[in-house]
């Protein structure tokens, strides 16, 4: 299974849509689940499989009222009690991060492998593994229990290799 996140932080709304519309389009061509950032609305006017939220977005109690039974994930950073608060709240998944140090933006938390290990035990949720992963780091967070890797920068602000040449140096 996979999923493609659209992040459009700085766009307006009219150009979002836009952009959404092709994406989806594509996504949906290749059989990869469409998730719209930051914006259950939006996810909903685009029909997107889902939605992902942070800790200053939409609460998922709102969002699933928009969304119905669309996938919702959660970003929890690097914390127990946040991945238990979306646990009990019905997340689609659980993301954590930054596990390295990236330069797509900002990053106030880094999470460790413990993390991953310790939510794993506490439900079947797919957990995700965000920041600063890269082609020579990424085993060891598939090998310490992260389902999904969200990865961004490695792929399209990679000096060296093209997004897809980037993309099949994870295979």
């Amino acid at each position: 299974m996979s999923f493609f996140q659209i992040r459009l932080k700085k766009y307006s709304l009219k150009q979002k849509i836009y952009i959404g519309k092709k994406i989806k389009k594509l996504c949906k061509a290749k059989k990869v689940n469409f998730i719209v950032n930051d914006d259950p609305w939006l996810a909903k006017r685009l029909n997107a499989d889902g939605c992902h939220l942070g800790q200053k977005d939409m609460v998922i109690e709102k969002a699933r009222n928009i969304l119905g039974k669309k996938i919702i994930g959660v970003t929890c950073h690097n914390s127990i009690r946040l991945a238990k608060k979306a646990i009990k709240s019905n997340a689609s998944y659980i993301a954590f991060g930054a596990f390295f140090s990236t330069k797509t933006k900002k990053t106030k938390f880094h999470a460790t492998t413990k993390v991953l290990k310790k939510v794993n035990k506490l439900t079947n949720i797919p957990l995700v593994a965000i920041g600063g992963i890269n082609s020579l780091n990424y085993k060891k967070l598939l090998l310490n229990k992260a389902n999904f890797l969200a990865i961004s920068g490695y792929v399209w602000n990679n000096k060296k290799y093209k997004p897809l040449e980037a993309v099949e140096r994870l295979k």
